[in-house]
């Protein structure tokens, strides 16, 4: 096992006002163009956006980032201060709900395909079984078992700077997915490490893709 890296303390950012001495003053328009509410821009940018990354915490403080995707618009804006987001069949892990449970604080990123730029909310989330509410997020006759309710306390559009220096949309950045294992085998490596047949390899590689086919929503 290779040996962890050690930090020098004396490099160490130790408070805030050690990590504001080393940047300029916040730009006046960072601070001011935070929102309590959403307006018709952010609005509208949801309408848009078929994925999200929720961040939460658990109760002992470790921190958890997980994505959500549905088709276009699929984040409810019931009012102008709360989001739904439904919760589709995953593996049952239930980090973030069980995180919610224990600290309703969440922060969301959305994105939309082909915007260099982003919209975050942060605020408080609970989790609802309410029928009249999980029927307006169904998918194919299908209707999520719980929802994410999202009471905004803070919204605001982030700059493109982050995804123009990545060139997440630049169609000459995509990388060949081939050149890595594919997910199913990775997962075998990094539990069992048992060895395994090619072929068998590639039946278990077609089933995972079925059962996406199925499991979806």
């Amino acid at each position: 096992m290779a040996q962890e890296t050690e930090l020098k303390p004396e490099f160490l950012v130790k408070d805030e006002e050690d990590l504001r001495s080393l940047f300029p003053p916040t730009h006046a328009i960072a601070v001011e163009k935070c929102q309590k509410r959403l307006d018709r821009h952010a609005r509208d940018f949801l309408a848009r956006s078929p994925f999200l990354c929720i961040g939460t915490q658990s109760p002992d403080g470790a921190a958890d980032v997980s994505p959500r995707g549905d088709p276009r618009g699929f984040v409810k804006v019931l009012d102008d201060r709360t989001l739904l987001i439904p919760d589709r069949p995953g593996n049952n892990r239930l980090d973030t709900q069980s995180n919610i449970l224990a600290n309703p604080a969440v922060g969301l990123l959305f994105i939309v395909p082909g915007f260099d730029d982003t919209l975050r909310v942060n605020g408080k989330a609970r989790i609802t079984r309410d029928p009249d509410l999980l029927a307006l997020m169904a998918v194919k006759d299908r209707i999520p078992t719980i929802a994410i309710v999202v009471t905004v306390e803070e919204v605001f559009l982030h700059c493109a700077k982050a995804f123009r220096r990545s060139k997440l949309w630049d169609p000459d950045e995509l990388q060949d997915r081939s050149e890595m294992p594919s997910l199913p085998k990775m997962i075998l490596d990094q539990t069992s490490g048992a060895p395994v047949d090619p072929e068998e390899m590639d039946k278990i590689d077609a089933d995972l893709e079925v059962e996406y086919q199925k499991s979806m929503y």
